[in-house]
């Protein structure tokens, strides 16, 4: 072949495959809010011509790779005003761009606002985002904004009940959630044992919750991950934002220290009900109060340092005698660094603290207990290319539990010291990501994380005959505590007992069109933590505990797929079928004591769980009026059995429904905006009664009568239902700057249902016949809140 024909083929080659010879650069930048600086976390960032396209990470920054050339670039976000322009590139450019909210209308460039669209492109689901404008529409119990409450109104995501702590993902428990805010963790997310939640919604910049489908680079817990993220604070302008309600009032500060560089935000909440006690001549006190707080600074285009706070206490003071105090601390400092425009990445200290006092002056002692970790991680992300994308890091965690410490007040007191033994542990963790586009239809995300966990030494600990603490007496066929053979001390810096496991994610998606796909995902996950909690609802006084020689790690296997749809650009679907199932799940022998035991693996037995179902999602998201449905057909069971033949286990053996297994979860949220001034919100919660065991007969013994029950969670409670409403008054809607204020007038529970929280049953004293007594929390409840920002 002569040289002509060789270029002729080579000429041609380079047009049939569309462009390969052209020469590739890289746009990159970060992107941020107009009015704040703030950077905004999952941006979509479209080559409109190439249709091709990406997001922005954790902190704003994104990186794609196209031809030189002109192209048309494409950048939107829900909320805000979407940017449309062309631009020229003949070299690798770095590109920031800043987006106006929906409500300002510019001329510079091309704008229209966006509107929410599902991505039915990505592998990830079983993953579920809440704006926080959206979160503050929500109707909620004394007006007080709340993210946990809001997150009650999706598919798969429940709790026990009115004031009830924590929440439950796909029937698991509380204890099973990751919960991190800027990258730290929470331990207890709730105020007033359930009554609000411990999130400023002032300060919080995302909301992110993982069902399933859950990236590698998270690790530690076998249920959800709900991944928040606090403001920056703005370094354009200084602002106040607050809110003043029937129960609590709230006031935020930010502003730049160094305009464009650097900023700072604090905010704070406390509850002030408690006050007005003290005109009835009450002494009683309760309170909660927190206070959130960040520092940025940008000291170059490549590095940004991060440095975040939270401490929040509740305080409970009952006529000077029983005193009860608790709460989160948690302590964040970050280093973004770009290594060139195609690697990114992030260094993380963190400490995270949770504590519980209580003070019994009419016993005279006080108890102290709680758990701190410190955590190193340091995670990047690789830009490869369009089709290609790595995530990696390493993380390491060192733990310190203290299950209890008995103080004696006085020397009138009734107590001794005691001091339960301190625990240690140390997890390890290194994991990779890959996020590839096989094809124009098909797209994978898959990885690995591999986990260490080492039970470190203690003061002393017991061992037991067989290695099992748990001793069945078989005459009287019972599970009893085991008498221990020998008590063995060790440093802590030396092994207990280690723990390694492969934990493989898998996610795939395949467009059938633009607006509909099919997705499929699997992940495996341990948690080596345990909640130690006889509760459906945990409470302050639940502590945790490391796994180690007689406690083993959970072990999960999750199943999802599921078919995505967006159609006639408002509305979207999604529905999912799940699977998992669970290795190890802790249970109580019956009688078990857990409050200040030395020794609580005397009264645990290993088993395993599961949870299966059907969830629902549709929404509409845009127009007047904006909502969505929610439905979730579940179930939710546990399986204790015994550890040999002889032995019958937990509930003789068989599956039973955990606390946290509800058939039915229907909810209804609906906005409309009558006017510019007037905005309405709604919600309607339907779901079946919470599992429980009722007597199923009574026996008497020396003239006293005691109930017999049945199977352990055989019954319900009946169902719960309720209806709120929200008001939403704006007097200015036309002021942007300057003082603007807001009324917020809601309605809790608007045709006072009076849900059962638990039934008990009794002799009536007069008939002396058996009855059901039924104790409900909340009936309806009005409230006004003044929301603020100058």
């Amino acid at each position: 072949m002569c040289y002509r024909d060789r270029l002729i083929v080579l000429i041609l080659f380079c047009v049939g495959t569309i462009g390969y010879c052209q020469e590739k650069i890289t746009l990159s930048g970060v992107i941020t809010d107009h009015n704040s600086n703030e950077t905004l976390i999952g941006v979509t960032v479209i080559i409109s011509d190439l249709n091709i396209g990406t997001t922005t990470n954790d902190y704003g920054f994104y990186s794609i790779t196209l031809p030189k050339g002109t192209h048309s670039i494409m950048v939107s976000y829900l909320g805000y005003q979407s940017i449309i322009q062309e631009f020229t590139f003949s070299r690798a450019t770095k590109q920031n761009f800043k987006l106006h909210p929906s409500t300002e209308l510019l001329q510079e460039v091309v704008l229209q606002k966006d509107v929410e669209k599902l991505n039915v492109k990505s592998p990830q689901m079983s993953v579920n985002n809440l704006s926080i404008a959206t979160i503050k529409k929500i109707p909620a119990v004394l007006g007080e904004t709340d993210i946990i409450k809001s997150l009650l109104l999706l598919p798969g995501v429940s709790n026990a009940g009115e004031a009830s702590s924590g929440f439950n993902v796909r029937g698991g428990a509380t204890d099973q959630n990751l919960i991190l805010l800027d990258e730290a963790t929470i331990f207890n997310s709730d105020h007033l044992f359930g009554f609000f939640s411990v999130f400023n919604s002032d300060a919080v910049k995302n909301v992110k919750l993982y069902k399933g489908g859950i990236p590698a680079r998270y690790g530690g817990r076998v249920s959800s991950v709900l991944d928040i993220y606090q403001k920056d604070g703005n370094s354009n302008n200084f602002h106040l934002t607050g809110g003043i309600g029937v129960l609590s009032t709230r006031l935020l500060a930010e502003g730049p220290m160094v305009k464009d560089k650097s900023s700072f935000l604090i905010g704070g909440r406390s509850s002030y009900a408690h006050l007005f006690l003290k005109f009835g001549d009450n002494d009683n006190t309760a309170f909660f109060y927190d206070l959130n707080t960040k520092l940025n600074f940008k000291i170059n285009d490549k590095n940004s340092i991060y440095l975040s706070g939270y401490f929040g206490r509740d305080v409970f003071d009952v006529d000077e005698s029983f005193k009860n105090s608790y709460g989160n601390t948690l302590a964040n400092l970050r280093w973004n660094h770009l290594f060139s425009d195609k690697l990114f990445s992030n260094l993380s200290l963190i400490y995270s603290d949770y504590y519980y006092g209580l003070t019994l002056d009419f016993v005279g002692f006080k108890w102290n207990s709680g758990i701190q970790n410190f955590n190193v991680k340091y995670d990047l992300r690789h830009y490869l290319s369009n089709g290609l994308e790595l995530q990696y890091g390493l993380q390491n965690i060192y733990y310190k539990f203290n299950p209890g410490e008995v103080i004696p007040q006085n020397e009138l007191s009734q107590v001794n010291y005691l001091k339960l033994i301190d625990k240690y542990a140390n997890e390890t963790a290194a994991y990779i990501q890959v996020d590839q586009q096989l094809t124009d239809r098909i797209t994978l995300a898959y990885g690995l994380r591999f986990s260490h966990f080492n039970r470190l030494g203690q003061s002393e600990y017991y061992t037991y005959e067989d290695d099992m603490p748990v001793r069945f007496n078989e005459s009287m066929g019972i599970y009893e505590k085991a008498t221990p053979i020998d008590t063995v001390s060790s440093s802590k810096s030396t092994s207990l007992i280690t723990f390694n496991n492969f934990e493989p994610r898998f996610a795939l998606s395949y467009l059938i069109d633009d607006s509909q796909s099919v997705k499929a995902s699997y992940n495996r996950m341990s948690q080596y933590l345990h909640l130690i909690s006889n509760t459906s609802s945990p409470t302050p006084l639940d502590v945790w505990t490391p796994s180690g020689p007689y406690i083993k790690p959970q072990i999960l296997d999750q199943y999802a797929i599921g078919y995505f749809k967006n159609f006639k650009q408002r509305y979207s679907l999604e529905a999912e079928l799940f699977y998992k199932y669970i290795k190890n799940r802790i249970n109580y022998i019956d009688g078990a004591d857990l409050i200040a035991n030395q020794a609580i693996e005397q009264v645990i037995l290993n088993g395993k769980s599961r949870a299966y179902g059907m969830e629902i999602l549709f929404k509409k998201s845009s127009g007047n009026l904006q909502g969505w449905l929610s439905y979730t057909l579940s179930r939710s069971e546990q399986k204790t059995p015994g550890r040999t033949p002889d032995e019958p286990g937990i509930n003789h053996g068989k599956w039973y429904k955990t606390p946290y297994d509800k058939t039915h979860d229907i909810s209804l949220t609906a906005n409309y905006s009558l006017s510019d001034h007037w905005s309405l919100g709604s919600t309607f919660i339907f779901q079946t009664g919470r599992p429980t065991t009722y007597p199923v007969g009574q026996y008497q013994y020396e003239g006293t009568t005691f109930p017999n029950y049945g199977s352990r969670n055989e019954d319900r409670l009946p169902y719960y239902h309720r209806l709120d409403f929200a008001a939403t008054y704006i007097p200015h809607p036309e002021k942007k700057k300057g003082w603007r204020g807001e009324w917020v007038f809601s309605v809790y529970n608007i045709y006072n249902r009076k849900n059962a929280a638990s039934l008990t049953f009794r002799e009536d004293v007069e008939t002396k016949q058996n009855e059901a007594v039924k104790l409900s929390i909340f009936g309806i409840i009005p409230s006004i809140t003044y929301n603020f920002r100058f």
